[in-house]
This record gives C-alpha cells, structure tokens and sequence, in this order.
C-alpha cells in the first residue's frame, strides 16, 4: 500500500508500507523533489545496463529525508510549518517513508533500528529548528 500524507494540498510524506508489491518500476514523488522515491519489481535475468550518473549541479532548498524501519515500530508525529501538530502514523519494520515537507517528530514504540537517507552535505544545527509540543 501507498499512502500520501498532505495538508492543504502539500505532500508531507509519502509511506511504502512493508507489503507493497508491484509489477515494473514506479516513482512516487514528483520529478522536481530533490529526493526521489521509487519502487522497482524485476524478474530474475532481468538487467538494468550499467551506467554512471553525469556531474550536474543542483540546486537543493529543503532537506527530505527517506527512513527505512529495519526493526521495530515508530510513531511519526507530523507538523505544518507553524509547528501546530497535524496527525500521525505507526511504522513497523520494512515500511519506507520519504519525509518531503512540514515538520516531524518521533516516538519509538519499540527498540528499532532504522536507515535514514538525506541529502548532504549536513550543517548540523542549520540545517533544521527544533521546537516543543505541548
């Protein structure tokens, strides 16, 4: 299952749930996402021609953020850009989700290990504004 999370018409995540399965290849964010999410199902034999990736200069504006849960369960808080809480959901392992816009903040629910990907380079404490929620 695919879901995406918006508010007022902004993606805010989109969750690979664990027993996702289809045929092919599809990509879920928008082509204009600096971090790209897709799902790829191939058959034995099948072969993706070797390749290298051209040195292109981009310019990227807003870290999104892509966790795998390898073990465990989390619960993902979400916020809109005022840091008013929004909703949230329950990860367990082999869900993915991409984190594209608002605010987040995490609970886990159970001892978990997960796989974050981002882009870089990181600034540490530039890089983002941590707040409390009541």
């Amino acid at each position: 299952m695919i879901e995406k999370i918006e508010h007022n018409s902004t993606l805010l995540a989109i969750i690979i749930r664990a027993n996702y399965k289809s045929d092919g290849i599809a990509f879920f964010t928008p082509g204009d996402f600096s971090q790209q999410l897709g799902y790829m199902n191939r058959n034995k034999g099948y072969i993706i021609e070797p390749h290298i990736h051209r040195i292109v200069e981009r310019k990227v504006t807003l870290t999104q953020e892509v966790l795998y849960i390898k073990t465990g369960k989390v619960l993902i808080n979400f916020y809109d850009d005022d840091q008013k809480y929004l909703e949230h959901r329950i990860l367990e392992k082999g869900d993915v989700i991409l984190l594209a816009n608002g605010g987040h903040g995490f609970e886990m629910l159970e001892d978990t290990e997960m796989i974050e990907i981002k882009q870089g380079p990181y600034i540490g404490d530039e890089d983002k504004v941590r707040f409390k929620v009541d």
